[in-house]
């Protein structure tokens, strides 16, 4: 129904354009034999209209149904021929009344779609007030940087990697290829690993700090679930007091030399819907109710948690802004939303959530 009316839509400049023409009371070019054929069916429109035969949508459909055997076929392919045809005034009030439908039905459609994005920004914003377990995702989220990223400009090969993750986003291959073929180029051995940590720890996101230990104090357990890997992201768990075992990422293997080896591929992050793997593991062993997955990413948001909340800090991903169903700016807005410990109070506290996400400047990626 709506594409129908998004195609009404679109016909509204030849509406327009026709409306100039009645009005101007031109008159049509002389027309092939097909041509007066066709303004014959159309010239009886307007009137089987005014007696109540057919409706302003039927007219529609006849007179471009019509308008369509135009289009005749040659042996050097299809030829398409303008015609000028005139309207009567049935004919033409009878369009009118097809787009103002059509102006209703799309400004109805916008306030349904509002209101339930509305409804489903509410539902989760109650849900994190009672959440039982909350999972970051890490990279661009619990961290600033993209791990692989700046360990692949350590090792001078940042071009090319970021190419080959512009290309597994773009799903021309799986995340476990990519991910194979990134680290195949970075080739990370053993102590230029240990160099990369000491001369670039991972910066932590404004307020992450407080946050987990906000959820510490109120005895929800927290997850870190990520792509990255364990050398990178053990150090930040340490860090934010997040017990190792609640780490769920890749993990890096080396030769006895220390050279690369591969990546254990037995990790349920290691491959495409790995972060949906490790929710529903947390779901079957802890019968955890209430996960909330918080990430700045698309594969955070189709995790399967029982609720999402999109996160804009460090970057925002089009489509995570435009899909989540309660996206923030600053983790200081869902600390300001426990702090409150009302649901009752989440209204009261939208005009600050606007405030904290005018303060950040981020930079806009569509993924």
């Amino acid at each position: 129904m709506w594409s129908f009316i998004k195609f009404l839509q679109g016909e509204e400049n030849r509406f327009r354009h026709l409306r100039i023409q009645f009005y101007a009371g031109l008159g049509a070019k002389p027309k092939q034999a097909k041509t007066i054929a066709i303004q014959c069916c159309i010239d009886n429109l307007g009137q089987r209209y005014y007696d109540g035969v057919i409706s302003a949508m039927e007219i529609y459909d006849e007179y471009f149904r019509d308008l369509a055997h135009i289009c005749v076929m040659e042996e050097s392919g299809i030829a398409k021929y303008k015609i000028s045809v005139n309207i009567d005034t049935n004919t033409y009030h009878a369009i009118e009344e097809i787009l103002e439908y059509c102006n209703m039905t799309k400004g109805l459609k916008d306030t349904a779609a509002s209101s339930q994005r509305s409804k489903q920004e509410e539902s989760t914003r109650q849900l994190w007030l009672s959440t039982d377990c909350v999972c970051f995702d890490v990279d661009s989220t619990v961290c600033v940087e993209e791990a692989i990223d700046e360990l692949a400009k350590f090792q001078q090969v940042g071009a090319q990697v970021e190419a080959i993750t512009r290309s597994a986003m773009g799903g021309n291959m799986s995340f476990r290829q990519a991910l194979q073929t990134r680290l195949n180029l970075i080739q990370p051995t053993s102590e230029r690993l240990e160099q990369f940590l000491e001369n670039y720890p991972s910066q932590l996101t404004d307020g992450i700090s407080e946050l987990i230990n906000l959820l510490h104090e109120r005895h929800v357990p927290v997850y870190l679930i990520t792509g990255g890997f364990h050398s990178i992201v053990d150090p930040v768990a340490k860090q934010l007091n997040i017990p190792l075992k609640n780490v769920f990422a890749n993990r890096l293997l080396f030769h006895a030399d220390g050279s690369y080896a591969g990546f254990d591929e037995n990790e349920m992050t290691s491959d495409s819907g790995g972060k949906g793997c490790v929710i529903k593991y947390l779901k079957t062993k802890y019968n955890y109710q209430r996960i909330i997955m918080i990430g700045d990413g698309a594969t955070d948001m189709e995790a399967n948690a029982d609720g999402f909340i999109g996160f804009g800090g460090n970057v925002v991903r089009e489509k995570v802004r435009d899909n989540a169903p309660w996206f923030v700016n600053s983790f200081y807005q869902l600390i300001g939303q426990l702090r409150n410990n009302s649901i009752d109070s989440i209204s009261q506290t939208n005009s600050d959530d606007q405030l904290a996400a005018r303060t950040y400047s981020t930079e806009i990626k569509t993924i």
